[in-house]
């Protein structure tokens, strides 16, 4: 009988394609040696599903391999599945990859498991000699390359393996069959390996920092049409850099192509290319004109100096992504900053500062992760001279930990830092005070980073609202690790706490001392009248008596209903001058507009589905800012309103 071999993929969200273990089986099946004498299998579930079942499930397929991919978010999970299979099929041996394990087989493997390897580098050829050792009977691991093992009480570790340095030896698993159809409907592409960056926080380059290896060309056109005729809702374009290479713009085109000759995909996303702004504003536009794209990100991290250069990104220009977010924004295509808290060398006044610095460029939308200390990064092996501190998210399922301290930021301002990020993002990003902020900050009044800081400092004072509360908990709980965290914000502020939310921003304005001033009021109830909804509803005027603006309903097309605004002549230009308006500049003078929110692609509230699905749709909703942002138009056929002025 033939060896069976099953790759184990715990996938962090559904029904995407595991390409990893794809490449591996291609691979391994065309060697004359290994591929006649196994038979493989690719099993993968996500990580939301059951443990028990996943294990059992995995025990009636009584393999004599089982390959098991790790990363962070999967890890507590692969552990579960390694412990139970390795107690109940003493015989089976495992094999485990991915970054999580790599050089760290003292962590996951204890002594006693002598048939539990880990591999330490890229999987396809360490797999085929490790097969071969598994097939011969009498397995002499010591002579595979590049893994980690226990023998008589003592770790060994082989030398490392040799690099695939020409990608065209691995197969195409896609047009090689590897794959089962119908089965996945997201797609993982790779046209190219190795990030020429060095980036310290950053396992990607951080650990190769090497040259770029490319497929060639025709096999990655093929595995895009393949991916296309096999109905792919999505695909994400797993290079560290795409629109590196000049190639990558015309394989953009035929990727539009395919989608629009058959149906798929419908949604592309991508690491984009760090220094190549032009490049990859050309790349967008093409994504976003065939329907593929509705915002672009721009992996910024920090616009402290002092921080890109300890973490090795100082040859990586702040100004590449100030401008090319500057040219997005002139194509009006959405665009979404990434930064990193707090990263090596990062202060907490730099960080707000830097902020405010991409809010005063009219950054669409400021998307701030936690710092994650990751193992094989330049980071990690300088923990200590860092003063790196970490906590653990509490979970059995993913091993992350967040970075709560450094050298350069103690506990205390970490914290402080992060409620800063959750009212910037509930304020700019979700629109919450926006034309406020704009205007104290334009008038001389209140600085950006010391408005967002006061609204910080207040939404903490509340204890006795769901939303105040919620940030609490992601703060003190470690809750903003969760990708859909920013995503579940958007959903209380613009959606189920919305009342909730008008009535923290009312009392918080009130107990400002720039009250006092009727263009700081006229700005904050521009603000409640024109906060964005992000599902498919009908709008609700704010239980607010207006004394600064003039409004009215109408009824607009298709039965919806918009508002005429009347408002001070410096108001309608503070909107021309924000680029939200839609208006040409010479229009200052207007001041009356009519507000509208459009259907846009929303989707209605679904309250048959999960709450995390709901928080997953409003998490991509606000990555596409103008996808839910309201519009504005002249109205100067409309006689002037009643009202105070």
């Amino acid at each position: 009988m033939n060896t069976k071999v099953t790759f184990v993929e715990l996938s962090a969200f559904e029904a995407i394609l595991p390409l990893a273990s794809g490449y591996m089986q291609a691979y391994a099946q065309q060697d004359p040696e290994v591929g006649p004498r196994c038979d493989f299998e690719i099993y993968s579930a996500p990580v939301s599903a059951d443990q028990r079942e996943v294990i059992e499930e995995l025990l009636t397929k009584r393999s004599d391999v089982y390959a098991i991919s790790c990363y962070i978010w999967n890890i507590g999970f692969a552990r579960s599945v390694l412990a139970a299979l390795h107690e109940r099929l003493p015989d089976a041996q495992f094999i485990l990859g991915g970054p999580q394990v790599m050089q760290h087989a003292h962590e996951y493997v204890a002594p006693e498991q002598e048939n539990v390897v880990v591999c330490n580098g890229e999987g396809e050829k360490t797999m085929v000699q490790y097969l071969r050792q598994v097939l011969s009977g009498a397995p002499r691991f010591e002579e595979v390359d590049g893994i980690s093992f226990w023998r008589a009480g003592e770790l060994v570790t082989t030398e490392a393996a040799a690099r695939v340095r020409d990608l065209m030896e691995v197969p195409s698993p896609f047009t090689s069959g590897v794959f089962e159809e119908g089965k996945y409907t997201t797609a993982i592409l790779e046209t190219n390996r190795g990030c020429p960056f060095s980036c310290g926080f950053c396992f990607w380059g951080a650990a190769t920092n090497d040259k770029v290896h490319k497929f060639e060309d025709q096999r990655v056109r093929d595995d895009i049409t393949w991916i296309s005729k096999n109905n792919f809702v999505s695909i994400f374009i797993a290079d560290a850099n795409w629109g590196m290479a000049p190639r990558d713009v015309e394989l953009t085109r035929h990727l539009v192509e395919c989608s629009e000759q058959n149906g798929y995909p419908v949604m592309v996303s991508m690491a984009a290319a760090k220094n190549k702004p032009d490049r990859m504003a050309e790349i967008t536009e093409i994504l976003v004109q065939g329907g593929l794209l509705t915002s672009q990100p721009i992996s910024l991290q920090s616009m402290s100096s002092k921080t890109l250069d300890l973490v090795d990104r100082s040859n990586i220009k702040p100004a590449t992504y100030t401008e090319l977010q500057k040219t997005l924004r002139e194509k009006r295509i959405s665009s979404y900053i990434e930064l990193i808290w707090p990263l090596p060398g990062e202060t907490l006044g730099s960080y707000k500062e830097g902020i405010a610095e991409l809010c005063r460029l009219r950054a669409d939308t400021l998307i701030v992760y936690p710092q994650l200390l990751l193992h094989n990064t330049s980071i990690y092996a300088k923990r200590d001279l860092l003063g790196v501190k970490v906590e653990r998210v509490p979970s059995d399922v993913t091993e992350a930990d967040v970075v709560v301290g450094t050298n350069w930021v103690n506990r205390e301002e970490y914290e402080r830092g992060t409620w800063f990020y959750y009212a910037v993002h509930s304020l700019y990003n979700l629109r919450g005070l926006y034309y406020l902020a704009n205007y104290l900050e334009r008038s001389g009044t209140r600085k950006l980073e010391d408005f967002f800081t006061d609204a910080a400092t207040y939404f903490e004072s509340r204890t006795d609202t769901e939303i105040a509360t919620f940030f609490r908990d992601s703060v003190k709980k470690l809750w903003n690790y969760d990708f859909h965290n920013f995503g579940m914000v958007a959903h209380l502020v613009l959606h189920s706490h919305r009342e909730e939310f008008d009535g923290l921003l009312v009392d918080f304005a009130r107990g400002q001392s720039w009250w006092e001033d009727p263009g700081a009021r006229a700005a904050f109830e521009l603000d409640l009248l024109a906060r964005p909804y992000i599902y498919l509803a009908k709008p609700t005027p704010p239980r607010y008596d207006f004394t600064e603006l003039g409004v009215e309903s109408r009824a607009g097309s298709r039965g919806r209903t918009t508002s005429v605004v009347d408002m001070p002549a410096d108001l309608a230009a503070l909107l021309i001058d924000l680029d939200v308006t839609g208006l040409d500049a010479g229009q200052e003078r207007l001041t009356r507009l009519e507000l509208d929110h459009p259907r846009g692609r929303k989707l209605p509230y679904m309250p048959e589905r999960s709450l995390e699905h709901n928080a997953s749709y409003c998490q991509g909703m606000v990555l596409r800012l103008r996808e839910y942002l309201p519009t504005w138009r002249p109205v100067s056929e409309v006689a002037a309103l009643p009202g105070p002025r």
